[in-house]
């Protein structure tokens, strides 16, 4: 993504070689600001924090996180430690869990002395997949946007997000905007509407943003608005993200997804769901009773955080003594999914046709 003229990732390490610098999301839209992570804790905290957020990047940023713990103590009591910490800090995205996993295996039988330099270089070669994973689910995405083009009698091309699935919640491309750039930059003429996705506004805060910087032309929606676009024709088709994806197709995302799905599938909408292989669960089948629903601080659903004209500015939309639920995921079944956009291609969400594209696992 280019901003102000500069080429940026959602994360990188700093001049000095070992910190790790990401964007602080939740500064954006009113603020470009990066934070500086030199702990393990400074990097569980970020993704608590949701200062990064979006399961491709939280992965990535927890295997920096490893690397930043052994600095302190690269025993193996120092690389446990790391792993329990950062392995606590949120239950729905799988690549948190799919990249510690990955950081012992390449860790555990390394010498103190190595271990270091390895999960760096790991940490490294974990996000530049990430990045090739998305510009693939771009190119492979971008044939059904190119295809809808060419028989439509309408232009744009109409695409309804949820939350933010872009490059803000990876580190280059996103997953769900990743065809939308790669159809942009073939010359497809497209329209992005953005729902606001409450609570915390990631999709009016975060992918109305990226949107803008990518010269996407795009509108900003409340959230229950999807379903009256879709009945009067207004969208071609739907593309959201994933924090896991089960070995049979259901699809855990952000709340409401699944609200969108349900509109999608009675007024004949195509559905897509993308993402890297690192975002599906394959010891999971049922998504509704065994992926872990994350329930965050009720105060994200009572309080906002907007612009005044001068600052940014938090306030409480509800009675103060009204209590709040915040239930952060929901699960849309496979049979309510079009397809699956992968780094390997387009599949249906069904464990056959997964299994086709990812015969390993």
């Amino acid at each position: 993504m280019r901003i102000h003229g500069e080429s940026w990732r959602s994360i990188f390490l700093a001049d000095d070689g070992w910190t790790v610098t990401v964007i602080d999301q939740t500064r954006l839209p009113f603020a470009l600001e990066v934070c500086h992570l030199r702990t393990a804790e400074d990097a569980a905290q970020a993704i608590r924090e949701m200062v990064v957020r979006g399961a491709p990047l939280i992965g990535v940023t927890a295997a920096y996180g490893v690397a930043l713990g052994l600095r302190a103590d690269a025993t193996d009591e120092g690389l446990r430690s790391a792993l329990k910490l950062l392995g606590g800090t949120r239950p729905t995205a799988v690549n948190l869990c799919w990249a510690l996993a990955r950081m012992m295996t390449v860790l555990g039988d390394e010498p103190p002395g190595h271990r270091v330099e390895r999960a760096y270089a790991e940490a490294r070669r974990i996000a530049e997949e990430d990045v090739a994973a998305c510009a693939a689910i771009g190119r492979h995405g971008a044939t059904i946007l190119e295809q809808l083009s060419s028989v439509s009698e309408r232009r744009p091309v109409n695409v309804l997000t949820h939350c933010n699935a872009g490059w803000l919640a990876c580190v280059e491309h996103g997953t769900a905007t990743a065809p939308i750039y790669a159809a942009a930059a073939a010359g497809v003429e497209l329209h992005v509407w953005v729902d606001e996705t409450r609570p915390l506004n990631q999709g009016a805060r975060l992918t109305a943003w990226e949107l803008a910087r990518g010269g996407i032309p795009h509108t900003v929606v409340a959230d229950n608005t999807g379903g009256h676009l879709m009945q009067h024709g207004m969208v071609d088709l739907v593309i959201v993200g994933a924090d896991r994806v089960t070995a049979a197709g259901d699809a855990a995302n952000k709340i409401g997804t699944y609200l969108k799905a349900l509109a999608a599938r009675d007024t004949q909408v195509p559905f897509y769901v993308a993402l890297p292989s690192s975002t599906f669960d394959w010891s999971v089948t049922d998504g509704l009773r065994q992926i872990p629903i994350e329930e965050r601080d009720p105060d994200e659903v009572r309080f906002v955080d907007g612009w005044d004209g001068e600052a940014a500015r938090r306030v409480r939309i509800t009675p103060a003594e009204s209590p709040a639920a915040n239930y952060a995921f929901d699960v849309t079944p496979a049979r309510l999914i079009t397809g699956l956009i992968t780094e390997r291609g387009v599949c249906r969400a069904d464990t056959d046709d997964i299994r086709r594209l990812f015969p390993r696992g």
